[in-house]
C-alpha cells in the first residue's frame, strides 16, 4: 500500500506563491508518475501537472509558465511551485502517485488552495 501525505497549501493574495509538497510512503515501484490535480468547486477534477520517475514533466496550458513541479526521488517526494497565482487557481490540490508497474492509482486527502485579496 501507498500513502501520500501533501502540505504547502494555504491562503495568498493574487499574484502571490505557494509550494506544495506531497511525501510518498510505502511500496513504491521505481517506475512511477507523481503529479498534482485539482477540484475547484462544481468542477471537475482537472490535471495541473505530471512529472515521471525518468523526469519527464507535463503541465495543464492553465498554469504553464506559472507552475513548476520538481520531484526528488531519493525522498519520494514531488514539489509544486506556484507563481503569480490567480483567483482561478483556487482549489483543493490532490497530489496522485501512478504505479508504473502495477497500474494503480493513489491519491492523497487533498490540501485547500485559496487566492484571495
Amino acid at each position: 500500500q501507498v500513502q501520500l501525505v501533501e502540505s504547502g497549501g494555504g491562503l495568498v493574495q493574487p499574484g502571490g506563491s505557494l509550494r506544495l509538497s506531497c511525501a510518498a510512503s510505502g511500496s513504491i515501484s521505481r517506475i512511477n508518475v507523481m503529479g498534482w490535480y485539482r477540484q475547484a468547486p462544481g468542477k471537475q477534477r482537472e490535471l495541473v501537472a505530471v512529472v515521471s520517475s525518468s523526469g519527464h514533466s507535463n503541465y495543464a496550458d492553465s498554469v504553464n509558465g506559472r507552475f513548476t513541479i520538481s520531484r526528488d526521488n531519493a525522498k519520494n517526494t514531488v514539489y509544486l511551485q506556484m507563481n503569480s497565482l490567480r483567483v482561478e487557481d483556487t482549489a483543493v490540490y490532490y497530489c496522485k502517485l501512478r504505479d508504473g508497474v502495477f497500474d494503480s492509482d493513489y491519491w492523497g486527502q487533498g490540501t485547500q488552495v485559496t487566492v484571495s485579496s
